[in-house]
């Protein structure tokens, strides 16, 4: 990679133990070269229909909260061109693309397109992380400061900078999912009993190993299924291990 502050700033994202330990060193790096603005995504639930509960999701951005508002809480998110490139490709997309494609673009997507515009948010990179899963999709998309900077100026820093922030960003995108989800985060009772029954033990089971009455196991098998919003503990088990939640030290 050749420039010492990106070694710098691999290593602590290697080693990590918070999503903010590896989210701020990003950040710091990305900024220095000129693109202020980052949002990453990533879910392991994607299916033809669309991405699922939003709790099932890891949003991490600098963006603020007006702009936020509009692209996430009100669902325009799911509509991007840029999301859907994401969710179609690996690899990097100069923002472009929205340009050359516009006459193809859904009337929500062009709605999508026409608020970024009014944001001042025009001018970037996305990159999309492959992934062996089908399910599982993640990207991360970052700007020029809005309505400060062109695409051509976005694109001339990714000629010089395009391929250490690719690998950086890569680097991140690795270590966020190997994290525990923060959305869904368990309890300590709540992992174990999850973990006994996963490895096939039975409720009463669970409970002796535990020291616990029946009851009490139950109860925390429930408030799991409700923290990670399924029906069934099988479900729950999956989720939990999904989102990095079971099994861990």
């Amino acid at each position: 990679m050749g420039d010492t502050s990106i070694h710098n700033q691999v290593q602590k994202i290697l080693y990590a133990t918070t999503v903010q330990e590896v989210w701020d060193p990003l950040l710091r790096r990305l900024k220095t070269v000129g693109f202020h603005h980052v949002l990453y995504g990533f879910t392991r639930f994607h299916t033809d229909s669309g991405f699922g509960d939003d709790n099932d999701h890891l949003f991490l951005t600098n963006f603020g909260p007006d702009y936020m508002k509009g692209y996430f809480l009100e669902g325009r998110y799911r509509h991007g061109p840029m999301v859907r490139w994401a969710v179609e490709n690996s690899g990097c997309c100069s923002w472009d693309w929205i340009g050359a494609n516009h006459a193809s673009f859904t009337e929500k997507e062009r709605e999508v397109v026409a608020f970024n515009q009014a944001s001042g948010v025009t001018a970037g990179y996305t990159i999309a992380f492959p992934h062996s899963l089908k399910r599982a999709k993640g990207a991360i998309g970052m700007s020029l400061e809005p309505f400060n900077g062109t695409q051509a100026e976005a694109d001339e820093i990714w000629g010089v900078h395009g391929e250490d922030i690719e690998i950086l960003c890569g680097i991140a995108h690795l270590k966020l999912i190997s994290m525990p989800l923060p959305k869904r985060m368990l309890t300590k009772r709540q992992r174990e009993v999850l973990e006994w029954i996963s490895d096939g033990k039975t409720v009463a089971d669970t409970a002796q190993i535990l020291g616990l009455n029946k009851a009490t196991v139950e109860k925390h098998l429930r408030l799991a299924r409700e923290a990670l919003g399924v029906e069934t503990t099988a479900q729950a088990v999956l989720k939990a291990s999904l989102h990095n939640q079971i099994f861990t030290f």
